[in-house]
């Protein structure tokens, strides 16, 4: 079923979610802004944006280390302070200045607490620090910010701990966990030892509910004639395939392959273009 929103899609009654990859909606939507995050709250989509610590406590939802990219600001993001930050504004695809406001994770929480939200939605928090660089101070501002909307979220990251330490001061949040980091998938390109990847991801983060996984390892396992997904879904985890970042023809293959697997989330800069490309691949 496909009906045109950039929501989901069904095939032979598996339904696999389009994540927002950053707040995208469409193609050359800027990252992060708040309208968007709204817009699919209140549809009930999958929303991702990343959050990265800065020169104070707590996190900013933005994801590069330095602001001069997705910002009007300069420098490193973690010597910026938080009065610094709430005065920039996000770029466009091209560079231009927004009206759009750089936002704090308290700015986004105050935001989900406030809209009607569709049940199904959910927005990922996707870590991008390491647990030694994040405080207790941290830690006590995420659960200030979290606690009180953590039914519509969910935690993630590469770093295992640094989740599990978040998820303990908020304990009714779910989490997920991204196995292929730190050189992860060259490894296990290598080893191909499949099941051990599977059983190391589980017990380095046994409370996660999603397992995040780089398409191209989903597919090279595929190709080696090891099913990852459903290895994933035997340990009772659910399933998201990264980033298809365009809707293009050259995309499809993979794409169809990802729902023949059952991935039960892909994420996507371009969650309407996707779902029009499947569409008139359909037709």
């Amino acid at each position: 079923m496909l009906d045109g929103r950039g929501i989901a899609v069904e095939r032979a009654g598996h339904r696999t979610w389009l994540k927002w990859h950053r707040g995208h909606r469409f193609a050359g939507d800027i990252s992060f802004t708040s309208e968007r995050i709204v817009e699919g709250m209140e549809l009930g989509a999958s929303v991702e944006i990343d959050l990265v610590g800065f020169g104070g406590d707590g996190f900013a939802v933005l994801h590069d280390e330095t602001l001069d990219a997705a910002t009007t600001g300069t420098g490193p993001v973690r010597e910026a302070s938080e009065t610094y930050l709430r005065g920039l504004h996000l770029r466009d695809p091209f560079g231009a200045p927004s009206a759009h406001k750089v936002m704090m994770l308290d700015d986004l929480a105050r935001l989900l607490a406030e809209i009607d939200r569709d049940p199904r939605a959910g927005l990922q928090l996707d870590l991008k620090e390491n647990s030694n660089s994040i405080r207790d101070a941290d830690i006590a501002a995420f659960a200030a910010a979290i606690a009180p909307v953590a039914d519509s979220v969910i935690l993630s990251g590469g770093d295992a701990l640094a989740v599990e330490r978040l998820s303990k001061a908020v304990p009714e949040m779910a989490i997920g966990y991204d196995p292929c980091h730190d050189g992860a998938i060259e490894r296990l390109m290598e080893t191909r030892d499949f099941a051990g990847f599977v059983a190391g991801a589980v017990h380095a983060s046994p409370r996660a509910r999603m397992i995040y996984l780089n398409r191209r390892l989903v597919l090279f396992a595929d190709q080696a004639g090891f099913d990852m997904i459903a290895a994933f879904h035997d340990t009772g985890r659910v399933v998201d395939a990264y980033t298809i970042n365009s809707a293009v023809p050259s995309a499809l293959p993979t794409v169809r392959r990802l729902l023949e697997l059952k991935a039960d989330q892909i994420t996507t800069d371009d969650p309407v273009g996707l779902e029009r490309l499947l569409m008139e691949d359909q037709a």
